[in-house]
């Protein structure tokens, strides 16, 4: 069975072809095109050793996500490619009908098209991208795998938000992301046996969200609503004072702005002008930022030192919430690959016993790694986010199922 994974961003979709049958789905190729909607989109295309299979087309035209995914689709279907049995979709937000990953119908669909009120920003692209498959593709399986769905184990207190009845009956509750990332953190861990009971995982990458997990199962995690919220991002400002947003659409109003002018403004603002390109003047590069903070640059010091600041604080939060920490696992861009976030983020951390290892924190590679130290109370890993394998998971056992 070959499996097509495709992960839709606002600007880019990332793409895999997992072969699945004994064992793990096996990857035989991944790809992403970048920059959709500017003149610079990119693409690429390589199999499973690295070879680079895009033929020098980048920059290419990908004005539109309907644009990009022929890209994506042209590539899968080349001569000699193995045909495609099903595809599975990551979808941000599944709204309020949906809890589960699932086999898309008509019904799923007009469910997915009520829950773009809740995701403006994301799960558009990935509608458009779903029906321009559907129909290249009819007569196989589709699936959509939330982002979501990990978070489901969270207990009422968690996900309730202390506001009128009438409008937490509309599904407006805490629903949590980074799920299939946190998932595959945990899958990880359970392989290489070494799950602990009370453990943290920390997403951080353009998007950023910490994850209090018992046993394996969710109880509470920083993002809400939205992918907005929680800790400090590469654009998105994480938690503010409802007052602000009050405050914002006011002054939004006050400029001249009207109606769904105002919220779009704002919108803008709160998810792509904040968090750290705010603070620091830079673009959404922490090793640029690093960079410029290394080099005496107050604004690009002060955005590292407020976006670890929000990752410490919740990480000791939730230690305390669940009566202890066990281990914490670090994950996404800048956790997997940014040495000095790790270091930093845990510095502040020594009253919880959390030491880390320098050289190892300093020499981690593309697997799994253990990076504390010795007299740790509590194990540090780095782990790589697997988003892809895990919908290739999900939608084998589902094909295999009858889903």
């Amino acid at each position: 069975m070959h499996i097509l994974v495709l992960n839709c961003g606002s600007s880019s979709i990332k793409f895999s072809l997992f072969a699945s049958g004994e064992g793990e789905p096996r990857s035989l190729f991944e790809g992403e095109v970048s920059g959709i909607g500017t003149a610079k989109a990119g693409f690429r295309f390589r199999d499973a050793a690295g070879r680079d299979l895009s033929d020098g087309t980048s920059p290419v035209r990908a004005g539109s996500a309907v644009e990009a995914i022929g890209l994506v689709l042209g590539a899968v279907s080349r001569e000699g490619m193995a045909a495609v049995d099903a595809v599975g979709y990551r979808v941000v937000h599944p709204g309020a009908k949906l809890d589960r990953h699932q086999r898309i119908t008509d019904a799923v669909m007009r469910d997915l098209d009520e829950a773009v009120a809740f995701a403006p920003l994301h799960d558009p692209a990935a509608i458009e991208v779903i029906r321009e498959v559907m129909g290249k593709f009819p007569a196989i399986a589709h699936y959509a795998c939330f982002d979501t769905v990990f978070h489901e184990t969270m207990p009422e207190a968690a996900a309730t938000y202390a506001i009128p009845e009438k409008i937490r009956a509309q599904g407006v509750r805490r629903y949590g992301f980074h799920g299939l990332s946190c998932e595959s953190v945990v899958r990880q861990m359970r392989a290489a046996g070494s799950v602990s009971r009370r453990m943290v995982i920390a997403h951080l990458g353009s998007g950023c969200s910490v994850t209090a997990v018992v046993d394996g199962r969710s109880v509470d995690t920083t993002m809400g609503l939205t992918p907005a919220g929680g800790v400090v991002m590469g654009t998105r400002p994480g938690d503010l004072d409802p007052g602000l947003v009050l405050y914002l659409l006011r002054q939004s109003r006050e400029q001249g702005s009207e109606g769904s002018d105002c919220v779009a403004a704002v919108e803008q603002m709160l998810n792509r002008e904040s968090g750290m390109v705010a603070l620091s003047g830079l673009p959404n590069d922490m090793k640029a930022v690093r960079e410029a903070a290394g080099k005496g640059d107050v604004r690009a010091r002060l955005a590292v030192e407020v976006f670890v600041r929000s990752v410490r604080k919740v990480v000791g939060g939730f230690a305390w919430l669940m009566g202890g920490l066990d281990a914490i696992a670090f994950t996404g861009g800048i956790g997997e690959h940014d040495a000095a976030s790790r270091r930093e983020i845990l510095s502040g951390l020594d009253g919880l016993g959390v030491a880390i290892n320098s050289a190892a924190n300093s020499a981690t590679g593309a697997a799994l790694q253990r990076i504390d130290a010795s007299d740790s109370k509590a194990a540090v890993f780095v782990v790589p986010a697997e988003e892809d394998r895990m919908i290739a998971l999900h939608v084998e056992r589902m094909a295999r199922s009858g889903g």
